[in-house]
């Protein structure tokens, strides 16, 4: 009889080390060697989740069938230097002379499937090419993204919050456009005054356009406002505004009206308000960081009906009263009070509406972004047209990165939830990645450094992106839970 001595043993104990010693440190000194014979190699590997979105979700063909070009260019066709501008301002280069830099970057290069950027003045001369209406065939293009993505990305949302601002841009050259006008910081500079709105829930970018530096006109306002009625998805079916007092007027208020939209609007200071003021009956505000509250009808001159108006006053301290220093254009001045009024249709608590219209600063913060790490404030022209339209795509590059985040959110069924990952910390991330192109048996693949600390959020990205598939009219979801 065989005995199986094996059977009934203990298990082998499992190594308690690994198996290979730990390697020295590389010794990096002033002696250390160098060359550039190192092949194939990108310090842009995080393109490769932004042309995946791009493609799985059929960006090439809507470009080719919305953007309309009677300039036929040579070197790339209408699509790709469209896209090589976006991504040179994605990767963060706002001038499109700073292109050079990376001219014969393999991953880029692949992208737009030629050996070598063109130079500098080829890119001039197609921008110039572009005719004014492609800002809005921009916009365009971004709805039909927006609606694409929110389905493959599974967003639901059914309520959300619009945020409209304006921003100044001093101009240093001899811009079309540029007036003196409202420039806090740079008084007496001429400057553009853009218009933008963005969604707060999801930070993406919905409608604006360049604007002269004039303050905007009503009816400016009241067409802006319904564009961004129509550039919303179809499946937001509550809209809450917010705004501030440079957009307070009359249209304004018709054009959320029209969108049945709830709003908070900061009130800009008239005599005849200031008179309401003083002969209101103010209650002690204990909710707030204000120390009195009121609220009331008002009808402000030229306007169809009354609305209810609510207000903060604060004592303003001793040394500010003899100073007499001035206040943002949101604090009115008295003689002893600062003023902080709001007109809306909110029926909640002060302490609410106060609250609700806090939240806008987060606009404020987008808008610094845009400006900062988008490009947007860069307006490389001297005419007025090509800047709206480099304008535009700035904010396409914004966009993407909100795209990006979308997908690579957690799985969360909580808009409110939803964290922010700028621009800038993005291209830290995820963007500015080093890898080695390569190519073997007809494939061609990229390799990252298995030091990557983000490696498993960035293969969970890549997994959702390459999921991504349509169906019927639209596109399949490929995350759960549903944001909403």
């Amino acid at each position: 009889m065989v005995m199986n001595r094996r059977k009934h043993s203990e298990k082998t104990p499992v190594n308690q080390g690994p198996e290979d010693t730990a390697p020295e440190p590389n010794k990096i000194n002033a002696s250390t060697h160098y060359d550039f014979s190192g092949k194939n190699l990108t310090p842009y590997g995080g393109l490769l989740p932004v042309i995946t979105m791009l493609e799985k979700l059929g960006f090439q063909s809507l470009v080719e069938q919305t953007v309309t070009s009677k300039r036929i260019p040579r070197a790339m066709d209408l699509y790709r230097f469209l896209l090589g501008i976006v991504l040179g301002l994605y990767i963060g280069f706002p001038r499109l002379n700073q292109l050079r830099f990376v001219a014969r970057d393999p991953i880029l290069t692949g992208i737009l499937k030629v050996t070598k950027l063109p130079v500098q003045s080829t890119f001039w001369r197609f921008l110039n090419a572009l005719y004014r209406p492609v800002a809005r065939q921009m916009l365009s293009i971004m709805r039909t993204m927006r609606t694409r993505v929110w389905e493959a990305a599974n967003v639901k949302l059914e309520v959300v919050t619009i945020d409209t601002d304006t921003t100044v841009h001093t101009l240093y050259g001899q811009q079309m456009g540029g007036r003196k006008g409202y420039n806090p910081k740079n008084k007496g500079k001429k400057s553009f005054q853009p218009m933008l709105t963005f969604i707060a829930e999801t930070r993406e970018y919905v409608w604006g356009e360049l604007r002269n530096g004039d303050r905007p006109t009503g009816k400016q306002i009241g067409d802006h406002l319904r564009n961004v009625g129509g550039a919303l998805p179809p499946g937001v079916k509550q809209i809450y505004g917010r705004a501030d007092s440079g957009l307070y007027c009359r249209e304004a208020v018709e054009g959320y009206e029209q969108l049945n939209a709830r709003f908070v609007i900061c009130a800009r200071k008239t005599a005849r308000l200031v008179e309401e003021l003083r002969q209101a009956e103010w209650q002690p505000s204990p909710k707030t960081d204000a120390d009195e509250e009121c609220e009331f009808r008002y009808q402000p001159e030229g306007w169809s009906k009354p609305y209810r108006f609510v207000a903060l006053r604060k004592e303003k301290p001793r040394a500010e009263l003899e100073a007499e220093e001035s206040e943002q254009y949101q604090l009115f001045e008295t003689s002893h009070y600062k003023y902080r009024v709001f007109v809306t249709d909110f029926a909640e608590p002060i302490d609410f509406v106060v609250w609700f219209y806090g939240q806008r600063g987060g606009a404020e913060n987008l808008i610094k972004e845009a400006n900062n790490d988008a490009g947007l404030a860069a307006h490389p022209s001297g005419r007025f047209d090509v800047n709206g339209n480099h304008f535009q795509l700035a904010m396409l590059a914004y966009n993407l990165n909100c795209w990006l985040m979308l997908f690579n959110r957690e799985p969360q069924a909580d808009a409110t939830e939803l964290r922010h990952t700028t621009l800038a910390t993005s291209r830290l991330r995820f963007l500015f990645v080093a890898a080695k192109i390569w190519r073997h048996a007809g494939r061609t693949g990229i390799s990252y450094s298995d030091h990557y600390e983000e490696k498993g959020v960035f293969a969970r990205l890549m997994d959702r992106l390459r999921r991504i598939a349509p169906r019927g009219e639209g596109y399949a979801p490929v995350m759960v839970p549903a944001l909403r």
